[in-house]
């Protein structure tokens, strides 16, 4: 059973309705994101680039700053590419634990009921050093906790903050982990049902470039 917690400023069951609305009737999304990794020890690192989305549970995120690198689910595998170090990782989509696999929910049904056992209003992140300058597209966001249902990876995630703007558009994902770490991600620019090459949802290693198959790459992208 999820638990909404309801607030006298701001109707939670409205902000999740509007979010779950949004993206179960996406067909596909485009979106620019900034990403920022605390190991909760002071160590930050920060990357940037282009994600797209497309049903059913394909993504595919190309980082461009500060290095070209590629992570794509095409619905079976999830990959990663750096291709500075000329090696793709590879593992099963239902055994990979990486920290973005949850946002596929972006790109099936979405519902926040399969991922969250409570939803309470939140206060926004604070802003870090690395981040980018607030985007027309956080006008007006509200801030959700989502408290986990228990599983495997909730023993390693306490929380997830998720602020949706009023058009039901997700602008900030902070995903809190053990230990102190998170992982944030903003993201600006949505664009929806937009036509997406079908070539952008599959992967083949280039010539030389050797695949090792990975239980988990969670491990791996750090």
């Amino acid at each position: 059973m999820l638990w909404l917690v309801a607030s006298p400023v701001q109707d939670v069951h409205k902000v999740v309705s509007d979010f779950d609305s949004r993206y179960q009737h996406a067909r596909s999304l485009k979106a620019v994101f900034f990403e920022a990794y605390r190991d909760g020890k002071g160590g930050v690192s920060a990357d940037s680039g282009t994600v797209y989305f497309s049903r059913p549970g394909r993504m595919r995120w190309e980082y461009e700053s500060p290095e070209t690198k590629l992570f794509l689910v095409d619905g079976t595998n999830v990959w990663f590419y750096v291709p500075a170090d000329h090696t793709v990782s590879r593992a099963k989509l239902s055994q990979s634990s990486d920290w973005r696999t949850p946002l596929a929910l972006l790109a099936g049904k979405a519902d926040l009921a399969k991922l969250c056992g409570r939803i309470e209003l939140a206060q926004p992140p604070s802003p870090g050093s690395a981040e980018p300058a607030t985007s027309p597209d956080d006008a007006g966001s509200t801030t959700l906790r989502c408290i986990p249902r228990e599983s495997p990876e909730s023993e390693t995630i306490h929380d997830v903050l998720l602020s949706v703007n009023p058009d039901g558009f997700l602008t900030r994902l902070v995903i809190q982990q053990a230990g102190n770490a998170s992982t944030e991600f903003r993201f600006a620019n949505w664009q929806q049902d937009i036509s997406i090459p079908e070539v952008k949802f599959h992967f083949e290693p280039p010539p030389g470039v050797a695949v090792v198959d990975e239980q988990s790459l969670a491990d791996t992208i750090r």
